[in-house]
C-alpha cells in the first residue's frame, strides 16, 4: 500500500472472498453460490432495447423493483430498500448505526462485519458463540448497540428462532438490530414481518443465494419508513445509480418468477439432507443447516488436509483459519451430480487413496 492511505485504513483487515478459479475447471462448492441458472424467463428478459438503453443512467429510485418487491412480501414499497447486493446495505448500516454506540455481533460469522466496522472506525466487540455454534440470544438482550446477526448464520448454518429475534430487538429500543438473512429461503425463519411492530429492526436479503443471481449484485432490505429513508440517505451520498439498468431488469423478471426459485431451494434443501447423511456416515460431525450449505468436520482428517486434498480433485470447498473452526469445512450444495462426485472424493479421501 501507498504511504498516502489513511493510517485507520491501512489498519483494517480486508474482507477475504473465496476462490474464484479462473485457469482450471472445478467443482465450485466454496462461495455459497446456487448451482441453477435464473428462471428462464429471466434469461429471455433483457432485450436489444435495454442493451441500447445503457447509454441512459439507471433508475435511483429503483421504482418498479420496490413495487414488485413489496407487492411479493405484503409490505410498503416505502419500506423497502434496494442496493447493490447485501453487503452494500451491510456497509450502510455500519455507516449509519454503528459509530454512536458501538456494534456487537458473534465471534463466528460472516466476516464483513468486522470488515465494516474497522472500514468506519466503529468499536465492536464478537461475542462468543455457544459451545454448540449457537448464538445465545440471551447474550444480546439490553445491551444498547448496534447489532448484526445472521439468521441463519454463516459458517454454521444454524438459525434463532423467531421468538428470540423478537426478544433482541424489543429489548434494544434505542439500538438498530440488523438481521442479515441471506439464506433464509433454504429453511430459516424470516423475521421481516416484524418490521411492522418494531421501528429499530432492519431485516437485509440479497438475490446472490437463493435467487441464483450472485452476478447479477443486487439485494434489499425491509424496514421502517424512517429507516430505509436513513440508508437512502447515504446512497443518495454516495452513488445513487448503484444498480445498474440490466440488473433491475433481471431482478423485476426474478421477483416475477418466485415460483421457479422456491422449487429451486425445495430441490437444494432435499439434496443437503442426502448430503449430510452421507457425510454422517463415513463419521463425520455436520451441523444441522437452514441454509445451502453444510459445516462439517472429520476427527480422521484435518479441516485444511482434507480441503487441500478435495482440490487436488477439482473441487472447491470453504476452509477457515480460524482456531475454533479450522477442523471444520463449509461446503455449499451444488446439483446432485456435483454432490456424487464430492462424497466419492470423500470417501477415497477417507480411505487414503491417491491422486
Amino acid at each position: 500500500m501507498s504511504k498516502f492511505l489513511d493510517k485507520r485504513l491501512q489498519e483494517t483487515d480486508a474482507y477475504t472472498p473465496g476462490e474464484q478459479p479462473r485457469d482450471i475447471q472445478y467443482i465450485k462448492l466454496n462461495t455459497n453460490e446456487s448451482p441453477y441458472p435464473p428462471a428462464p424467463r429471466v434469461l429471455k428478459a433483457v432485450s436489444a432495447e435495454d442493451i441500447a438503453n445503457l447509454r441512459l443512467y439507471s433508475d435511483p429510485t429503483c421504482k418498479v423493483l420496490k413495487e414488485k418487491l413489496a407487492g411479493l412480501y405484503g409490505v410498503k414499497p416505502q419500506n423497502v430498500f434496494v442496493s447493490n447486493g447485501s453487503d452494500d446495505i451491510l456497509n450502510f448500516a455500519f455507516l449509519a448505526f454503528g459509530r454512536e454506540n458501538g456494534a456487537v455481533f458473534p465471534d463466528i460469522t460472516y466476516g464483513f462485519y468486522s470488515v465494516f466496522a474497522q472500514l468506519h472506525g466503529v468499536e465492536y466487540t464478537e461475542i462468543p458463540l455457544k459451545e454448540d455454534f449457537t448464538v445465545d440470544y440471551k447474550d444480546y438482550l439490553g445491551i444498547n448497540k448496534f447489532i448484526a446477526i445472521a439468521n441463519p448464520n454463516a459458517p454454521t448454518g444454524l438459525s434463532l428462532p423467531l421468538w428470540q429475534i423478537e426478544e433482541i430487538v424489543k429489548s434494544n429500543p434505542e439500538n438498530v438490530v440488523l438481521i442479515d438473512e441471506a439464506y433464509v429461503d433454504f429453511g430459516g425463519e424470516s423475521c421481516y414481518r416484524l418490521t411492522e411492530k418494531y421501528d429499530n429492526l432492519l431485516v437485509v436479503r440479497t438475490f446472490s443465494k437463493s435467487r441464483c443471481l450472485a452476478g447479477g449484485r443486487l439485494g434489499y432490505a425491509f424496514g421502517c419508513k424512517e429507516l430505509i429513508e436513513d440508508i437512502e440517505k447515504i446512497k443518495y451520498s454516495t452513488n445513487p445509480y448503484n444498480i445498474n439498468r440490466l440488473t433491475l431488469t433481471l431482478g423485476e423478471a426474478t421477483v416475477d418468477n418466485d415460483s421457479y426459485y422456491q422449487q429451486k431451494c425445495s430441490e437444494i434443501i432435499q439434496t443437503r439432507k442426502a448430503v449430510k447423511e452421507s457425510l454422517e456416515n463415513e463419521g463425520f460431525t455436520v451441523l444441522n443447516s437452514d441454509t445451502n450449505f453444510l459445516f462439517a468436520k472429520s476427527d480422521d482428517i484435518s479441516g485444511e488436509t482434507l480441503y487441500l486434498e478435495l482440490k487436488k480433485r477439482g473441487i472447491l470447498v470453504r476452509h477457515f483459519g480460524n482456531e475454533r473452526i479450522k477442523d471444520f469445512n463449509r461446503i455449499t450444495i451444488g446439483t446432485p451430480q456435483e454432490m456424487d462426485c464430492f462424497i466419492k472424493a470423500v470417501k477415497e479421501i477417507l480411505s487414503g487413496g491417491k491422486q
